[in-house]
């Protein structure tokens, strides 16, 4: 029996105990999970640490390196995140509406957990505690399959939170990662329709459209982050120069961070923002207007419109009003997070309505796209979808619903 197919089975027969454990040992678990981790911090920062030569030695570029990193500051930030997660309310048999028919029928419509779900995730190692506690709090078994560059990271990770486990009440089981990271062995767990309930792929493009092309799986999807930041006429100074530089500089290597900046072309301090970026060491590259009149900064091409850089890589275009940022957003955007620096109310009014995005900001940086940030705690993903669920995905995101139907002996007729 193959690796993958032993593990599915693990996970079926564990999600349907994980399924009836009660809050209480739930949050066991997880406090648990968090305890363990700090003990650990030592062996798991060697293990991360083989990772991160492993990709020096494969040319691994600095924002990929960064993602990798797991520091003593990162691990005890994974183990705040699980005891937020065990504060936060349990979604797990809420009652989302009731009502009561004319024949007498009592009907609810109640939480449930999802089942099994499979994550499939690139370089940050912090995703695997992350996603495991999330899916666990809600009630789920969960198959983790991350990506080759971060093997012993995660295999450590899942290790400890396996030794945890073995001391609750959640089953060992519960929480599985597939070591063999081949594409065939992927492509196999894309179609493991028996025993996975959903697919949740978090990464680049590329993996994000290998699963939604080649999965039968049902698909919950998480999206890239072309952010874009429009600075309207009437957009304070200081103000959208912090915002931008929060934006594109406090992390650029996450999904939400800025890579495009709009900007009107009557806003009188656009000299102001372009020095103040190029002295913060970002590479500009501007449209064919502002490239020709600022020497340090290079001539953008299609590509750059449409690049999710990750990277301190910031592409800048003047705009006539808003509707002209409206459409280049609507052209190049992602669906992710898009945000307006603006004193009017008529276009942001006009931007919230128009723009077609999970998230949407007022004179606030993109960066709070973020579950912990949102008041979540960590989250499994940010969804670009519109089915299901949508934006960073908490607990509610990860699981279903089922109708309960109290009668007296009713019959149809």
């Amino acid at each position: 029996m193959s690796e993958l197919l032993e593990k599915a089975q693990k996970l079926k027969s564990a999600s349907k105990r994980l399924a009836m454990l009660t809050t209480e040992e739930k949050n066991d678990a997880l406090g648990k999970i968090a305890d363990r981790i700090l003990i650990e911090k030592g062996w798991i920062i060697q293990e991360n640490a083989k990772d991160i030569q492993n990709g020096k030695e494969n040319g691994f570029s600095a924002s990929l390196l960064d993602r990798l990193l797991l520091t003593d500051e990162r691990i005890e930030q994974i183990a705040d995140g699980i005891r937020q997660v065990i504060r936060l309310e349990d979604p797990v048999g809420e009652i989302i509406e009731s009502w009561k028919r004319p024949n007498g029928l009592e009907i609810q419509t109640v939480r449930v957990p999802l089942g099994v779900i499979g994550m499939v995730y690139e370089a940050r190692p912090n995703v695997t505690v992350d996603a495991a506690c999330l899916c666990l709090k809600a009630g789920n078994a969960v198959l983790l399959r991350g990506s080759s560059s971060a093997f012993h990271s995660n295999r450590a990770l899942v290790r400890v939170m396996q030794e945890a486990l073995a001391a609750s009440a959640i089953p060992t089981e519960a929480v599985q990662l597939l070591e063999d990271t081949s594409r065939e062995t992927a492509s196999e767990m894309f179609r493991l329709n028996d025993y996975l309930d959903v697919l949740i792929p978090r990464g680049g493009a590329g993996l994000i459209q290998s699963v939604i092309q080649h999965a039968t799986v049902p698909v919950l999807e998480t999206g890239v982050g072309n952010c874009h930041i429009f600075i309207d006429e009437s957009a304070q100074k200081d103000m959208a120069i912090e915002i931008v530089l929060n934006a594109k500089l406090q992390r650029p290597s996450v999904c939400n961070a800025a890579e495009t900046v709009l900007i009107h072309q009557n806003w009188p301090f656009t000299d102001d923002l372009l020095a103040v970026l190029f002295e913060k060491g970002v590479e500009l590259r501007g449209d064919e207007p502002l490239s020709a009149a600022y020497p340090f900064m290079k001539q953008a091409q299609e590509a750059d419109w449409q690049t999710e850089f990750l990277a301190p890589i910031l592409a800048v275009k003047r705009v006539a009003n808003v509707r002209e940022a409206i459409e280049h957003i609507d052209t190049y955007g992602t669906k992710h997070s898009e945000a307006i620096i603006s004193e009017d109310q008529n276009h942001v009014s006009l931007f919230f309505q128009a723009v077609d995005a999970a998230v949407l900001y007022h004179n606030a940086s993109t960066r709070f796209t973020d579950g912990e940030q949102f008041g979540y705690g960590a989250e499994i993903g940010i969804s670009t979808q519109k089915l299901h669920a949508r934006g960073p995905m908490g607990l509610k995101a990860i699981t279903s619903t089922k109708a309960i139907v109290r009668g007296t002996g009713q019959i149809r007729v």
